[in-house]
C-alpha cells in the first residue's frame, strides 16, 4: 500500500495502475503516464526508422558478400 502522503503528493487516485520496475538502484514504482513520458524522452533524439534501415542494409551487404 502506498502511504496517503505519497499518493497526495503524486496525484495518485484509487484505481491508478502502478508498474514496478527493477533497476540497479532498486525497485521503482511508476504510473503508465510516467513510463510513457520517460520512454518518449529517451527516444526523443532517436530516428528508429533510419537506425533499422541502416542495420538492414548492413545485414544485406554481409549476406551478399
Amino acid at each position: 500500500m502506498v502511504p496517503a502522503e505519497v499518493r497526495e503528493r503524486n496525484g495518485l487516485r484509487e484505481g491508478v495502475t502502478l508498474v514496478m520496475v527493477e533497476s540497479d538502484a532498486g525497485l521503482v514504482l511508476l504510473t503508465r503516464e510516467q513510463i510513457k513520458t520517460r520512454v518518449r524522452a529517451d527516444l526523443a533524439d532517436t530516428d528508429l526508422v533510419a537506425d533499422l534501415l541502416t542495420e538492414r542494409r548492413a545485414a544485406a551487404l554481409d549476406e551478399a558478400g
